[in-house]
């Protein structure tokens, strides 16, 4: 059995870290793709996981394709080497559609397979994967008039990503909010707003309606002062491990149904606390494409799995 680990562009490093932490030996790299023989593991720093993958003989473009739509009909290529002979093969496949993503929308549910040519005359190739996305890569269409920084890309991914958003009328939680990326995607959305910031917000979002700035420490914040929400969102720049408690607390409140949080490192990646995040109940960690040196943290209601 082989597993390929697809690693987020530029964290290589963090998803061989994370791996051997796990105790999952890698015996090859192709690219950024990492490959084990052991069972497939969750794994945040990658951007895709590819289970039980096959290696299959390519004697010809045209038989390299029909042994992929043998097993299914989408395909996604990963080309770092071979790049013109793969693309050719994949000409040969079904078309999938890869328009960029107009938020709001939930991420495809078809099948997505994944394949790459280890040699001009090999390749390896798996039907299952983590992503619905090829490769990994979510690309939305960007609004460069609305919201005051790029910070809304990964709130949106995330939200794509778990198919559900807050609703019209729902309360909603920003901590950390300035300048006010998150509050205005949640305002848009038709949410109630309460923006924790000792900074005030952008004039045009605390503008829109169902906003409501208080110039607060979102560390200092009493659940209580608050009451319940439907959803706590947390982009601030902290210590993992002071997020991490942040979290906890709320949690203890039961007063929050659904979390999404940027889990931020300064300097070294703190794989212990990434982890103790995602054995929270119900709880998945994930690095998004639009993600930096960072993870995001979902615990929602209805969080698939």
């Amino acid at each position: 059995m082989t597993t390929a680990y697809l690693a987020a562009d530029g964290f290589e490093n963090q998803l061989r870290e994370e791996l051997a932490r796990a105790g999952v030996a890698i015996r090859a790299e192709h690219g950024r793709l990492l490959l084990s023989d052991a069972p497939a593991h969750d794994a945040a720093w990658a951007a895709n996981i590819w289970r039980e993958c096959v290696e299959l003989p390519v004697a010809s473009i045209g038989s390299a394709a029909k042994s992929l739509r043998d097993i299914q009909r989408n395909w996604a290529m990963y080309a770092p080497l071979h790049h013109r002979r793969a693309a050719l093969i994949q000409e040969r496949l079904p078309h999938v559609s890869a328009k960029p993503v107009v938020f709001p929308a939930v991420a495809p549910t078809a099948p997505l397979g994944s394949w790459t040519l280890l040699a001009s005359d090999r390749m390896l190739a798996a039907a299952s994967c983590s992503s619905p996305f090829a490769n990994g890569e979510v690309e939305l269409i960007e609004d460069k008039v609305g919201p005051p920084s790029r910070a809304y890309l990964k709130l949106w991914e995330a939200l794509v990503r778990l198919r559900r958003w807050p609703q019209p009328g729902e309360r909603c939680l920003d901590l950390g909010a300035c300048p006010g990326g998150w509050t205005w995607v949640l305002a848009k959305l038709g949410a109630h707003v309460i923006a924790i910031d000792k900074a005030p917000l952008d004039p045009k979002v605390a503008a829109m309606q169902g906003v409501e700035w208080r110039g607060e420490s979102a560390f200092g914040l009493d659940p209580s002062s608050v009451g319940p929400v439907d959803w706590l969102f947390s982009d601030v720049i902290c210590y993992p491990a002071r997020l991490l408690r942040l979290v906890e607390r709320w949690r203890a409140s039961g007063q929050v149904r659904n979390f999404v949080c940027t889990i931020k490192f300064q300097g070294e990646t703190d794989h212990e606390t990434a982890r103790a995040f995602a054995a929270l109940p119900g709880a998945a960690v994930l690095h998004l494409h639009h993600n930096k040196h960072e993870l995001t943290f979902l615990l929602t209601e209805s969080l698939p799995g």
